[in-house]
């Protein structure tokens, strides 16, 4: 942690925990957090900390629970780790720091979690689930969701915008798998037919990743040739 004010810092970038909330809950959580978080505080525990247990701890529940099948239990326990993305950045803003480091720690891990979820998703499927397409769905998910982060943050690098709100980014790839899967996992409880959930989203999040793909695409190429063509001109009118 560490330059205040300027830098965007720790969640600029929409996490799960945050996508999951609409803005009335945000704040009624940031109410209920916050003593929580000046606790944590005073004990020493820093935002970065926040940050590693709350991954590990989806990680565990997606790669402990989802193989398994018991999806219910599994998005319980990502779901309470999940506000790990709510207490770290209430713990930047009361300690006043925001910092490129918390911004690349917190968008790092974001990747580690999401390939935590659907590769567990994915061992289902190649084992007791024993459904080779559904396990292939849910590896193009996995690696069309890394491939859509990666195309945002390589065109921001060459100095690009990539202004496009795709039409399913991280926040609604997660929310539509997690909630599908908790709802599936009522299966095990007698409720009948709701297991298809699971496979219906994750055939949704595939078809909508590889659309916001190919949205990102098309939106570098279009600014990257509009780049060039000021920088002709800039040139051109300076000679």
């Amino acid at each position: 942690m560490g330059q205040p004010a300027a830098i965007t810092g720790r969640g600029a970038t929409p996490t799960v925990g945050k996508a999951m909330l609409n803005k009335y809950a945000r704040a009624f959580f940031t109410r209920v957090l916050t003593p929580f978080a000046a606790f944590l505080i005073r004990r020493g525990v820093s935002p970065d900390t926040v940050t590693l247990i709350g991954t590990a701890g989806v990680v565990a529940g997606a790669l402990v629970f989802y193989p398994r099948g018991e999806f219910f239990w599994g998005t319980v326990v990502i779901t309470l780790f999940v506000f790990s993305d709510l207490v770290d950045g209430n713990m930047a803003r009361q300690l006043g720091r925001s910092s490129r480091w918390g911004a690349f720690l917190d968008s790092t891990l974001d990747r580690v979690a999401d390939g935590a979820i659907f590769g567990g998703f994915a061992l289902w499927y190649a084992g007791q689930g024993d459904n080779d397409a559904l396990c292939a769905v849910a590896i193009f998910c996995l690696a069309s969701g890394q491939v859509v982060s990666y195309t945002k943050a390589r065109g921001e690098s060459i100095g690009l915008p990539v202004a496009v709100n795709g039409l399913v980014e991280r926040a609604e790839r997660l929310v539509i798998s997690l909630v599908a899967a908790g709802f599936a996992g009522l299966h095990t409880f007698g409720v009948p037919g709701i297991q298809w959930l699971l496979p219906i989203a994750l055939w949704i999040v595939a078809a909508g990743s590889l659309v916001t793909l190919v949205q990102r695409v098309v939106t570098v190429r279009r600014e990257s040739a509009e780049a060039e063509a000021a920088a002709r001109q800039d040139s051109g009118a300076a000679q």
